[in-house]
């Protein structure tokens, strides 16, 4: 880690955070932070952008994101001054490049003059050009080997948190980190706007609320529909209401997961006459689905980006991981967040290695789930234990 060090770009370690934490640059005023992808993706990347944000007060933080992140950030509190939507480009936001749309975006992008341009887009192969034709004073970011250099790169492998990655990339710019995980708070608006929706619903007195979400990207990530009715079942029965959410194409497996829970009762209880589980899959905006999950008793959830999104606001989570997706993306602390493991590392179809994932391995085309042996008894267990909720003898 000499000043020779093409990838440290000539700085020196300062401090230590999540890895070195190297000299700041001089004069920045502009940043900008390039992070596509979903829900999850965002809540991984914030706390690097607030580091860079204690780091730089004065300068404006710019993200380079989704339409997604877009509409989260304006209807919610956080780091990010504005968010920019970035073009379709390969490897770094899916669907039909326009050469014409692209080489406008770098003219408006190079007529700003960031000052600092971060990559936490992944390990760099599309996203470091990508970067580079900002024309960005100084540029820091992640790099596997076959990725173009920046000024500080940090190596890119896969088995990494990826806050914690993100932390690592901060500190190449010289930003410490100044928290662990995402934190967001809500608007009191849309606050206003979920009180009056779930007055509509025709549910029973609650006695908490139970907020279930049964989607994620990666088919192989998803616990079935069964399970989390099953769990759905348990709750309304002993008192809650059950509020399953999703996006308009998770309106499906939102109702098939109402269907399961409402088809009977637990052992020794009549089916349910008036259930209190209902789906709001497709009804809700960003700014609602936040009030509704910093208002909630427990979200049960997938490795999904409605469950980091409910981490980030405060909200006890349980939630259902692949083994290898814990190392990367699950919660870091047990008090308010618990997970449970799907062990699979072969696929059940081809038998292919599981576990070799990331630049270097595509993946099966099959999409089994990998979650699919965990018990819905035990997560319900740990839905009561958040909850706090002293419950008499059930009979299970």
């Amino acid at each position: 880690m000499e000043d020779s060090n093409a990838d440290f770009g000539g700085a020196r370690i300062i401090s230590q955070g999540v890895g070195p934490v190297l000299e700041k640059f001089s004069n920045v005023s502009r940043i900008a932070v390039l992070r596509g992808g979903g829900l999850g993706d965002l809540m991984f990347a914030l706390p690097a952008m607030s580091a860079l944000k204690a780091a730089y007060p004065e300068a404006s933080l710019t993200l380079l994101g989704t339409p997604m992140h877009a509409e989260l950030l304006s209807q919610t509190e956080g780091p990010v001054d504005e968010t920019v939507i970035l073009p379709f480009s390969q490897g770094v936001r899916p669907g039909a490049e326009d050469k014409d749309e692209l080489e406008n975006f770098f003219g408006r992008m190079r007529e700003r003059r960031f000052d600092l341009a971060v990559q936490l887009h992944g390990g760099g192969r599309y996203s470091n050009p990508f970067l580079l034709r900002l024309g960005a004073r100084h540029t820091v970011g992640t790099r596997t080997p076959d990725a173009a250099r920046l000024e500080r790169t940090v190596p890119y492998l896969y088995y990494q948190h990826e806050p914690m990655r993100a932390l690592e990339v901060a500190g190449f710019a010289g930003a410490a980190p100044v928290e662990l995980e995402a934190r967001m708070r809500t608007m009191p608006e849309f606050r206003q706007r979920l009180t009056a929706r779930l007055e509509r619903l025709q549910s029973s007195p609650e006695r908490g609320r139970v907020v279930i979400h049964p989607g994620a990207t990666d088919p192989r990530r998803r616990w079935p529909a069964e399970r989390f009715g099953a769990v759905a079942r348990m709750a309304a029965d002993d008192g809650f209401r059950v509020l399953v959410i999703g996006d308009h194409s998770e309106k499906e497996l939102a109702e098939a997961v109402v269907e399961h829970a409402v088809g009977s009762g637990a052992a020794g209880n009549p089916p349910q006459t008036r259930p209190q589980v209902e789906s709001l899959a497709g009804q809700l905006g960003l700014g609602e689905l936040a009030a509704l999950l910093a208002d909630c008793s427990v979200v049960v959830a997938n490795d999904s980006g409605p469950r980091h999104l409910a981490q980030a606001l405060g909200a006890p989570t349980v939630g259902v991981f692949w083994t290898g997706n814990a190392i990367n993306a699950g919660p870091l602390g047990r008090s308010l967040h618990r997970i449970h493991l799907g062990w699979t590392t072969r696929c059940g179809v081809c038998g292919v290695d599981m576990t070799q994932v990331g630049w270097t391995a595509p993946r099966c085309p099959h999409d089994e789930s990998t979650v699919e042996a965990v018990a819905p008894e035990a997560v319900y267990e740990d839905v009561l234990q958040l909850t706090a909720m002293s419950l008499p003898p059930r009979g299970r």
